[in-house]
């Protein structure tokens, strides 16, 4: 039997930046702490984004124009929306076909069922 366990930090780390930004642009905005848990659920614990590998990414992003952000007052509090940007959506689209190609490529290497020349 397979026990579900949180991928390591190692295997998941050049992934974050187009998961974060593939479940931004599939919602009209999101933040920080809904975008942690939504992942969370998404992948059954599997994947893990903890605040400290959130937000620098998600500030690159803001800071290269992929995302935009509105601050919106709960209260005393203030929530931080991010959105991906026109030119965002351009990048979403980039690296989900760099992503599902990287997939397909390690899929080659790492298919149980290889075949035997």
């Amino acid at each position: 039997m397979y026990i579900c366990k949180m991928y390591s930090k190692e295997l998941t780390k050049g992934t974050l930046q187009p998961i974060i930004l593939k479940l931004v642009n599939s919602r009209e905005k999101m933040y920080g702490y809904e975008i942690t848990q939504e992942v969370k659920k998404m992948t059954s614990g599997k994947i893990d984004i903890s605040e400290g590998a959130l937000y620098p990414i998600l500030h690159k992003l803001e800071a290269k124009g992929v995302l935009d952000t509105e601050k919106v007052f709960i209260g005393k509090r203030v929530r931080k929306y991010y959105k991906v940007t026109k030119e965002g959506k351009q990048m979403v689209a980039e690296v989900t076909e760099e992503i599902n190609d990287f997939i397909n490529t390690l899929q080659l290497i790492f298919n149980t069922e290889i075949q035997k020349l």
